[in-house]
């Protein structure tokens, strides 16, 4: 899980940066917003959906296949897991190797269009779920880790910026 506090000033902003850009293009934070609470108050989650697609009141969010609740229960252990620097490759011989092996080859090409509603709010945005670094490290990327599964609130303080530093003059 991805810890916000943890992070330097430079990848605050730089995730900042990504949420506002992905807001804009969906018409605004408060759009973005209201995408990231109903996927958090549907049950069972959102990408377990048989039509590999989610309607939330301000648009829809489209993937190419249907993923089973085992994939997502598996992503979910790994998330919460603390792996070392965020990598989500196992090494060969560890416990589970060959089933977080096909979640990643499952997940890593699929491509997660979110578009909204009315195409006067923006064009939407196309999310990854993994950063594939080398052979040996993937790992989850922000923006897919923030629309579906960070809390709320650390998603609201990224967004808003909320600890920055107020330059006095």
């Amino acid at each position: 899980m991805l810890d916000y506090n943890s992070l330097d000033e430079a990848a605050k902003n730089d995730f900042n940066k990504q949420l506002s850009d992905c807001a804009q293009a969906i018409g605004g934070k408060n759009y973005f917003l209201q995408l990231v609470e109903s996927i958090r108050n549907t049950r069972p989650h959102p990408l377990m959906a048989k039509k590999a697609k989610f309607h939330f009141s301000q648009g829809t969010v489209k993937w190419q296949k249907v993923i089973y609740k085992d994939k997502i229960h598996l992503l979910i252990k790994l998330i919460n897991e603390d792996r070392s620097a965020g990598n989500l490759m196992p090494q060969k011989g560890d416990a589970g190797f060959k089933t977080v092996l096909n979640l990643l080859r499952t997940l890593g090409p699929m491509k997660f269009e979110v578009k909204p509603k009315n195409n006067k709010d923006g064009d939407g945005f196309v999310l990854h779920p993994f950063d594939r670094i080398d052979a040996q490290t993937t790992h989850l990327n922000y923006m897919f880790n923030a629309v579906f599964f960070l809390p709320m609130p650390v998603v609201k303080k990224a967004l808003t910026g909320f600890g920055k530093k107020k330059k006095r003059s």
